[in-house]
């Protein structure tokens, strides 16, 4: 085995929620989904693929019709990305880790910005690039910001890739419009590439459909991959549904690193997606309005809480808070399963940089389980 692979670390939330197996009375929110199923339009949509037979391989790429629509959604956020610019993928993450394949050798210089999931920074580490982490830092209000200076620093021309991932998972932090010009415009001068994590960009409670995305202010010649899913916006985290939005001219490539790497996505689940796509102006504003009303029931709950850091996040799905005692976030979130029945997922799980925090998901429809959850850590924290 590789020493790389040997060395990466197992998931910090998986040791929390496995500690937590097989008790009803634990009230979780340790993954990043809602406990709302996938809508039962996308799921007849499949059951009727199969019960057609479509059990056969599809076009590496995605089916075409898909990628059209896939296409026709993007233009009325973002405007038309034009042709040939779209492939799908099975899941975000392979979408994530394709784009890595395509751009990344070993010994390549990666930036991220972190705290963030951790699959981001371990994909080019895995394929042997040098990743430089660039932290956020928390204002006094428990909110993160980006030290844009410092960032456009560690950006030089030695660096390959710029990678991004906003609306943040953990922290709740987005990229502004002035932000993204500055980098974008940096990464002209540097020629480097950005990859940017935009699964959460529905899940959005600022002015506007949808969070600023690069996609808005670049042309189809940029050094620019755009990541999207199905998972969140659609409710369709298992299903493994992803696309990427890429320039002009990568199509033929990414198409054979698809071919190497899953050869295809399984029609039945495009055909979910495509269900999905057309239902999308109707579903989703209800669901980020469900979305809305959740942080709105935890956020403030926790923020009023004794010795809690904790801000309201502008996109995601997520309260990130610092708790007395949670130093060593893994220990006090085991603690918190064990002796009080409350499943969080500990900040050191997305990097060092967010050790002492918790991530809380907020995506629940009934607003009292949420808060009986504060009220429970309200008791471990003996207020």
């Amino acid at each position: 085995m590789r020493s790389t692979i040997a060395q990466l670390p197992g998931s910090k939330i998986r040791d929390v929620a496995n500690a937590g197996l097989g008790r009803p009375d634990v009230l979780a929110f340790w993954f990043g989904e809602s406990d709302e199923v996938t809508p039962a339009e996308v799921r007849q949509a499949a059951a009727e693929s199969l019960q057609r037979g479509e059990t056969f391989y599809s076009h590496n790429l995605g089916m075409p019709e898909l990628r059209e629509a896939l296409r026709a959604y993007t233009a009325g956020l973002h405007g038309d990305p034009g042709p040939d610019r779209i492939a799908v993928t099975s899941s975000g993450v392979t979408a994530l880790m394709t784009a890595m394949q395509l751009l990344v050798d070993a010994g390549d210089e990666v930036v991220v910005v972190v705290p963030v999931w951790p699959n981001l920074p371990a994909q080019p580490a895995i394929l042997g690039a040098n990743v430089v982490r660039v932290p956020l830092a928390p204002d006094a209000a428990g909110a993160w910001r980006l030290d844009l200076d410092r960032l456009l620093a560690a950006v030089t021309p030695a660096t390959r890739v710029l990678l991004l991932n906003a609306p943040n998972n953990p922290t709740g932090w987005a990229l502004s419009r002035t932000e993204q010009q500055a980098l974008l415009a940096h990464c002209r001068r540097t020629g480097t590439w950005i990859v940017a994590d935009e699964v959460y960009d529905r899940v959005w409670f600022g002015a506007g459909r949808a969070a600023p995305s690069f996609s808005d202010i670049s042309t189809p010649d940029d050094r620019l991959i755009v990541v999207h899913s199905f998972s969140k916006s659609f409710l369709m985290t298992g299903w493994r549904l992803g696309w990427l939005l890429l320039p002009a001219g990568h199509l033929d490539a990414v198409g054979k690193l698809i071919e190497f790497n899953s050869s295809c996505a399984p029609v039945f689940v495009q055909r979910g997606g495509l269900q999905a796509l057309a239902m999308a102006d109707d579903f989703v504003p209800p669901l980020v309005a469900r979305l809305r009303a959740g942080r709105d029931a935890l956020c403030p709950a926790l923020a009023a809480l004794p010795g809690v850091q904790s801000a309201t996040p502008d996109g995601g799905m997520y309260a990130w808070f610092r708790a007395p005692g949670a130093g060593d976030s893994l220990a006090f979130a085991k603690h918190l399963v064990a002796d009080h029945g409350l499943g969080l997922a500990p900040g050191a799980a997305f990097g060092p940089e967010g050790e002492g925090w918790l991530r809380w998901c907020f995506a629940s429809q009934d607003t009292a389980r949420l808060l009986a959850g504060v009220d429970r850590l309200k008791h471990a924290l003996r207020l």
